[in-house]
């Protein structure tokens, strides 16, 4: 499919807002203390991208299957689940931007207003007890309130006018436990937390 006028572009804009997502949740460490509140233990914890379903299926060896590895817990995993269009933050068709180009002093380089999607975000959580899970949602959830707003330079080329501020907001959080093999002795615990990014997609610079 071509559209008339247009040329072949890529703004790597998904990747990016995964990279954005992704990065709101990279440095969280939880301490473990003994029954006197002596600090024994202290973890960051590790962060990937990829399926829920994929996760919990490595939270147990199973050498009958695929000789699958066994995952450390408590870690996390998150994934960008689908799109969709925002008319409420539609803007003006023909509007645009222009910035200098950084190549040649001489020329303006223009871009159409962008058009608004939201992109939806599951960020799953996995630990052992409860405890763990709680030290590491407190860390989270204060920071919605419902929205967290991230600055991102979306398109370098534009220089100002391709920054741009991206609303963040938490929707839900809810638990579920996953049993792998033996009922009574292989539990995982998962807080799933739903998230909507604001963000937008870009036509060609010009």
């Amino acid at each position: 499919m071509s559209f008339a006028g247009s040329a072949n572009f890529n703004h790597n804009l998904i990747r990016k807002y995964i990279i954005i997502f992704g990065k709101m949740f990279n440095d969280i460490s939880i301490e473990r203390v003994d029954s006197s509140g002596t600090r024994i233990q202290s973890m960051k914890i590790p962060l990937a991208y990829g399926p829920k379903q994929k996760f919990i299926v490595r939270t147990a060896s199973d050498p009958n299957l695929d000789q699958a590895v066994a995952l450390t817990l408590p870690r996390m995993g998150f994934e960008m689940s689908s799109m969709a269009y925002n008319p409420e933050k539609k803007l003006n068709t023909l509007g645009h931007s222009i910035n200098p180009s950084s190549s040649d002093s001489g020329k303006l380089l223009r871009q159409y207003n962008p058009v608004a999607w939201d992109l939806f975000f599951t960020l799953s959580i996995f630990v052992k007890n409860a405890n763990d899970s709680s030290a590491i949602l407190e860390q989270i959830v204060p920071f919605f309130t419902p929205e967290w707003t991230v600055s991102a330079n979306l398109i370098p080329e534009m220089g100002a006018a391709g920054r741009y501020d991206i609303p963040i907001a938490l929707q839900s959080a809810s638990s579920e436990d996953v049993y792998e093999g033996d009922y009574d002795t292989r539990r995982t615990l998962v807080w799933n937390l739903d998230f909507i990014m604001k963000g937008y997609f870009f036509g060609p610079v010009f």
